[in-house]
């Protein structure tokens, strides 16, 4: 199999990463819920291929602050991933988990930052095992990174990263909550080789 770009992407792989997409804001909801000790549901998620350069039109302004937790993928395959939550919802997920009035809308110490790596890495998690589940591959992520800041200066890491990688990447767009929905954004980018990785052991030829 020659070398494979987002660029030539077929229908049938398209399915395969909106499954992944299913399955792992699936997965993603029900650690959250359970890490909450809560009920949660989850709308279905938007899965598209998206221009790196165009991420940040497709989330919020770029002077709005919002949360970014990026990881590095390893094991079968290798690349980089980001999550992302606007401050309203990192908020109301961290002051559930804080047990505190959802009221409270301090800045986040360090302890929330903690909290928010610890849902972001989870949600990460979730995403990774669904690939992993379907692929047989062995695959994990790095030890996350967090920051909160303006979209611009957030999304332009990933962007020089994924830059590397290719022009496209892999966007997913989740609503998620109880009586609150909450919007995630999952960014996920592997590098070119592991895209024939991923078609190989799913069967699929380009």
């Amino acid at each position: 199999m020659g070398d494979f770009s987002l660029d030539n992407v077929n229908e049938m792989y398209m399915d395969v990463l909106k499954e992944i997409g299913n399955i792992g804001a699936g997965n993603a909801t029900t650690a959250i819920a359970g890490m909450l000790g809560t009920q949660m549901k989850m709308n279905v998620p938007s899965v598209k291929l998206m221009d790196a350069s165009k991420l940040g039109d497709a989330i919020c302004p770029e002077e709005e602050t919002i949360v970014g937790i990026f990881l590095e993928v390893k094991g079968g395959i290798t690349g980089s991933m980001m999550f992302i939550m606007k401050m309203e919802s990192a908020h109301f997920l961290v002051n559930k988990l804080m047990g505190r009035e959802q009221t409270y809308n301090e800045p986040f110490d360090e302890m929330d930052l903690s909290a928010m790596k610890e849902i972001g890495n989870i949600i990460a998690g979730s995403y990774l095992s669904a690939l992993a589940g379907m692929t047989n591959l062995v695959i994990s992520p790095s030890v996350p990174y967090i920051a909160v800041d303006m979209a611009a200066s957030i999304l332009s890491v990933p962007a020089i990263q994924f830059g590397q990688y290719g022009d496209n990447a892999l966007f997913i767009e989740t609503e998620f909550g109880d009586d609150v929905l909450m919007d995630g954004y999952f960014i996920l980018m592997p590098e070119p080789e592991s895209y024939t990785k991923i078609l190989s052991a799913l069967g699929i030829q380009i």
